[in-house]
């Protein structure tokens, strides 16, 4: 059995704002949302900037005492989850049995894993939070959203470091589909701008060293020297589009396409020469069943390292061909940085709003690309175009490589 599978609702928590809607008006505005960092002190660190939530009330969301049992990377997860519920309007209209939740995250509690590491050490045992343990684990996001919104059927928390996000709503696309639920809350979530990640990604030398925070995160360019990390949460509500129909659901587009490969090739660095991507792309649109005339927007993990941006090209021009040079290509990360195992869903976020409102969101900072990278990224403004297919692709540690597909309905 195959079934046809719609976007009905759509949260965000991010950078540039505490809502889907917010956040895509500063994508097209190309606000960037990243800033010096005040939470704590960096004169140690090499790195002072990131993309972090700026103004997030978790009073809207939670009662007090709630929110002391939650992580924030968990807040920000429920907070968008409602969000999508809200903005879907399916609570009272699914069978509790035939409603999931895939809520992914490329680390997940790491803040509660450091405050209660650090009380450990100092003050021993007792100083331990009898809530550490399900504040921290990564599948707590996925455990809270279904208790919360009594999702009683198909539940799963993906963890696949930076393509979480597309993995997760791509697992629940399939899942829905064959038939195993009628709805899902699916997306990503990740909270963890701290002083350990800076230190770990700067000792990589992953991050960006640039000091202007507003020029820091430049995709495509020749003169990107790393990402900038982010932090947030994306979830989509998916549903089965007759079930959508019955109950007279908004629908923003059809999710079409999902592709989901590995490299095999090292446990940071992408292929070469962008193969398992590629693969990915290929799976996704040809489920998709894509037409060589489609008006195409592809929005590209475009992280603003000299791997990534060089074999993500090289990848989309082996799986679309000449076609890659008709598509509209951008990365928003050049205004939220990287937000890990909540890219993903932000990103299909993004492609859906551009299928729903003709807009191509830009890639801020691109002055020159570097030499090789010759597709339409979509430099510094946004432009109006008519698309009527839309993908996300993402790519994370350990090889993982995730595309999605959206089209107009």
């Amino acid at each position: 059995m195959s079934r046809r599978v719609v976007v009905t609702g759509i949260g965000a928590v991010s950078p540039v704002g505490n809502d889907a809607q917010t956040m895509w008006k500063n994508m097209l505005d190309g606000v960037c949302g990243i800033e010096e960092i005040t939470a704590f002190d960096t004169s140690d660190l090499k790195v002072h900037i990131a993309g972090t939530v700026k103004g997030f009330e978790p009073e809207k969301y939670f009662e007090k005492r709630e929110a002391k049992k939650l992580d924030i990377y968990c807040q920000y997860a429920l907070a968008a989850a409602q969000q999508a519920v809200d903005d879907s309007g399916i609570l009272g209209k699914i069978d509790e049995n035939r409603f999931g939740v895939y809520i992914g995250a490329g680390i997940g509690g790491l803040n509660t894993f450091v405050n209660n590491t650090l009380g450990l050490y100092h003050g021993g045992p007792r100083k331990v939070s009898p809530f550490f343990i399900p504040m921290m684990i990564g599948n707590i996001a996925t455990g809270n959203a279904a208790i919360r919104f009594n999702a009683k059927g198909v539940t799963l928390s993906v963890m696949s470091a930076c393509a979480t996000g597309t993995n997760s709503i791509g697992e629940a696309f399939h899942a829905i589909k064959d038939g195993y639920a009628d709805a899902i809350i699916a997306g990503g979530a990740e909270a963890v701008v701290a002083p350990l990640t800076i230190a770990g990604f700067q000792n990589m030398k992953a991050l960006s060293t640039n000091p202007d925070p507003k020029k820091a995160s430049r995709p495509f360019d020749k003169d990107r020297d790393g990402f900038v990390m982010g932090e947030g949460a994306g979830i989509l509500i998916l549903e089965e589009y007759e079930h959508a129909k019955a109950r007279g659901a908004k629908i923003y587009a059809e999710f079409a396409g999902y592709g989901n490969t590995c490299d095999a090739h090292h446990v940071t660095a992408p292929d070469p020469e962008g193969a398992g991507l590629a693969r990915a792309i290929e799976i996704a649109f040809k489920e998709a069943n894509v037409a060589d005339d489609a008006e195409v927007y592809i929005n590209a993990h475009g992280t603003s390292t000299h791997l990534n941006d060089l074999t993500e090209t090289m990848a989309i021009k082996t799986a679309l061909g000449e076609n890659a040079y008709k598509a509209s290509v951008s990365s928003t990360k050049s205004m939220t940085g990287h937000m890990l195992g909540a890219t993903g869903a932000i990103e299909a976020i993004a492609a859906v709003k551009a299928i729903e409102d003709g807009m191509i969101p830009p890639t801020i900072n691109l002055d020159e690309p570097e030499e090789g990278l010759d597709l339409d990224y979509t430099p510094k403004t946004a432009k109006k175009r008519g698309i009527n297919v839309a993908a996300s692709t993402n790519l994370g540690f350990g090889g993982h490589d995730a595309c999605v597909v959206f089209k107009k309905l």
